[in-house]
């Protein structure tokens, strides 16, 4: 592992450029809208800025465009593909990070307007289904396109999982 300070949002830059190829930071939001932005929320802005730490500390190539809109297109380099292999093999057991405003506003809930908590619980489970016909869609298109399963298609069944709970969970609540 290296001595520089790399962040979560470090590896979904490496880990976006190994698995799509050469990228601009607007590809880069494109990518994460479709695959870890539906379990992992960062500000989108940083797809702009890291990308160019990154190519700073070598572990990204960096090509601007002559004219036009001047964008930048990265490409993993061969440290940076090191970078995250270390970073993959090293698992790490680390918090579990929920960020979901409809759980929030559930606990805070003081209990006495119970018509209250029954339409927050409609709002999530509708909010959760769509979510999950969403993932539905996703795996229907992994398995019609006959490709093997992937850690990709992995983590798209866990997303699946726990979307069924939310919408269980909001329905048994409401």
């Amino acid at each position: 592992m290296s001595t520089v300070e790399l962040t979560p949002t470090s590896y979904v830059v490496l880990g976006l450029l190994a698995l799509g190829g050469p990228a601009t930071s607007y590809d880069l939001k494109q990518l994460v809208a479709g695959t870890v932005g539906h379990f992992w929320s960062f500000p989108h802005t940083q797809l702009y800025t890291e990308p160019r730490r990154l190519a700073a500390l070598g572990l990204v190539d960096e090509e601007q465009e002559e004219g036009g809109r001047r964008r930048r297109t990265y490409t993993l380099t061969a440290a940076g593909r090191r970078e995250l292999e270390a970073w993959l093999a090293e698992p790490v057991a680390g918090e579990l990070e929920i960020r979901d405003v409809g759980l929030l506003q559930l606990f805070l809930h003081t209990g006495d307007d119970p018509a209250s908590i029954a339409r927050l619980a409609e709002v999530q489970a509708e909010a959760h289904r769509a979510t999950l016909a969403t993932y539905e869609e996703m795996a229907a298109a992994a398995e019609a396109s006959g490709a093997p399963d992937t850690p990709q298609t992995a983590a798209l069944r866990l997303g699946l999982a726990i979307e069924r709970a939310y919408v269980t969970f909001w329905d048994d609540l409401g």
